[in-house]
């Protein structure tokens, strides 16, 4: 409920402000309004000038025309040009949709005008480089107003100057036509910015999905605080995706499982990167699992795994790892503890058995055969603790054996301390010394459990060419070959039911310390352990 409450809240406060998919809908909206305005501004503005550049060829053919006309360079050398000029000039402009049409005199005297007033006067406006004989377009403005008009020479049959046309079309008509086609592009414009508005509609949508509605703001903090987190958590993590690739990996899961700090495993397959077999079997399995113990090269580690759900979709899995490796071995000293504890209870409720007996043997008037049951019972008890103590002077070791003694005793095992068997200085820290030696002699009395008698167990310790060798063999029935390659492998065991991690232990002490382990056959048919280790060994 937590973590809905959680989101629900980030969500809320996104909502007070612009999330990602708003802004950049806003200024796509901005952006793209802009381009089609300045578009349509553009294209206003190159048919503005293409209008114009058209009324500057037409208006220079229309003239060259009525310049080339038989007629008018006739009527041009008559006494009355403008009676001839003026239909023919009038009939001409509107054939040709022109605004005027003026043939007029060298001087400038009109002869032909849209406006009968206006013949007679002289005409306003550039002439001089067709007075030089070469025609040109212009834009000035005349009577009419600004126009766009062409003025061309006349000639007569001699190639005398004899007159002037000019041909022009007012700005403002050719302003008219253009605004005629506005609403052809303003109907090419309006689909386009619709078009580019409904995209950026959609893919804002598709980011407030993707982005939840959360504001920059909010993905910023959001995002330093989980990179935060989860380099600073005690815990390793690994989130797989639903293919089986390496979506994320924090500081303590890369040094849990043993990965370099550099080394790529983001978007990695699982079989792809070198793993620990456990933890590759574990993540590539994709299965729920609670508190299950792996090992991942000297560590052991308890591992948690289960599927992520979001708004009910599989997002993949989420694997989280604790090191349990001290853990582990104080509870295997505790365990052989225990087991001491419990076999001087043991031998406690014995003793009191036969001191009572002794007591009473006594009374009865045997004496002689309340000593010989004394000093019997005694003789073995302080047998078994002189060869231990006598072949083992370091003092955990030495309690170590004297509990499982007991331990087996209570089970109907007899424990053998080997003749041989002599260590005066163990070269392993006593931590490891104990995990090797206490669950090697647990894993051979679960071996011989439920099995005819004499059941047995030997034990070695001691030194044997500058090396520490621990032997231990018993009289169960023995490992097949094809399973003694699996015997130190995490969830191997000798038990019906347990998680093997006993001789998982011992097999990480002898690889921490470059040691050797092997699995053999004892001579009372059961297996024999062995495990060497160097004479010689760094503590840290």
């Amino acid at each position: 409920m937590a973590p809905m409450v959680a989101r629900e809240e980030v969500v809320e406060v996104a909502r007070r402000q612009w999330s990602i998919a708003g802004q950049l809908f806003a200024l796509q909206a901005m952006v793209v309004t802009l381009l089609v305005l300045a578009g349509a501004a553009g294209a206003v503005w190159l048919a503005r000038s293409d209008a114009r550049q058209a009324a500057q060829d037409e208006v220079l053919a229309v003239a060259q025309t009525v310049a080339g006309s038989p007629d008018v360079r006739a009527a041009l050398t008559t006494a009355d040009p403008a009676s001839v000029l003026q239909p023919y000039a009038e009939s001409t402009r509107k054939a040709t949709d022109t605004d005027f049409v003026v043939v007029m005199a060298p001087d400038r005297t009109r002869f032909s005008h849209p406006t009968r007033d206006r013949i007679g006067e002289p005409f306003v406006g550039e002439i001089g480089p067709a007075l030089a004989g070469r025609p040109f377009t212009t834009t000035n403005v005349g009577t009419l107003g600004e126009s766009v008009r062409a003025v061309v020479p006349v000639y007569d049959e001699q190639r005398r100057l004899v007159g002037l046309v000019s041909v022009g079309i007012t700005t403002r008509e050719i302003d008219k036509k253009l605004l005629g086609q506005l609403p052809v592009l303003f109907g090419v414009a309006t689909p386009a910015l619709a078009l580019a508005a409904t995209g950026s509609w959609l893919l804002s949508r598709r980011l407030r999905r993707q982005t939840h509605g959360l504001g920059p703001a909010q993905m910023t903090r959001m995002y330093e605080y989980y990179d935060a987190v989860l380099h600073s958590v005690r815990e390793g993590l690994v989130v797989l995706t639903t293919d089986r690739r390496v979506a994320l990996v924090n500081d303590e899961g890369r040094r849990l499982l043993g990965l370099d700090a550099d080394a790529p495993v983001i978007d990695q397959p699982v079989a792809g990167i070198d793993l620990p077999p456990a933890a590759a079997e574990l993540l590539d399995s994709g299965r729920d699992a609670r508190d299950e113990p792996i090992l991942a090269g000297d560590r052991v580690l308890v591992a948690n795994q289960r599927t992520a759900w979001f708004e009910g979709a599989a997002l993949g899995t989420v694997l989280t790892l604790r090191d349990q490796t001290e853990l582990r071995t104080l509870a295997s000293e505790l365990d052989s503890v225990r087991a001491l504890t419990e076999a001087l209870q043991a031998q406690t409720h014995e003793s009191a058995n036969r001191l009572h007996t002794v007591l009473t043997l006594v009374e009865l008037g045997r004496a002689d055969e309340a000593v010989r049951l004394g000093t019997r019972d005694l003789a073995f008890a302080q047998q078994l603790t002189d060869r231990v103590v006598g072949a083992v002077t370091e003092p955990a070791l030495a309690a170590l054996l004297l509990g499982k003694s007991a331990q087996a005793g209570e089970r109907g095992v007899d424990l053998v301390i080997e003749p041989d068997c002599h260590l005066d200085d163990s070269p392993l820290p006593t931590g490891d010394l104990l995990t090797v030696v206490g669950n090697l002699v647990d894993n051979a009395l679960e071996a011989v459990a439920g099995t005819p008698a004499p059941r047995r167990v030997r034990v070695f310790v001691g030194t044997v060419d500058d090396e520490l060798v621990v032997r231990v063999a018993d009289s169960g029935p023995g490992l097949a070959p094809e399973r003694v390659a699996d015997a130190f492998r995490r969830g191997w065991s000798t038990k019906s039911t347990g998680r093997g991690l006993g001789l998982a232990l011992v097999g990480q002490v002898v690889r921490r310390h470059g040691g050797g382990a092997e699995v053999g056959r004892s001579d009372d048919g059961g297996s024999l352990f062995t495990v060497r280790l160097p004479g010689r060994i760094e503590r840290s």
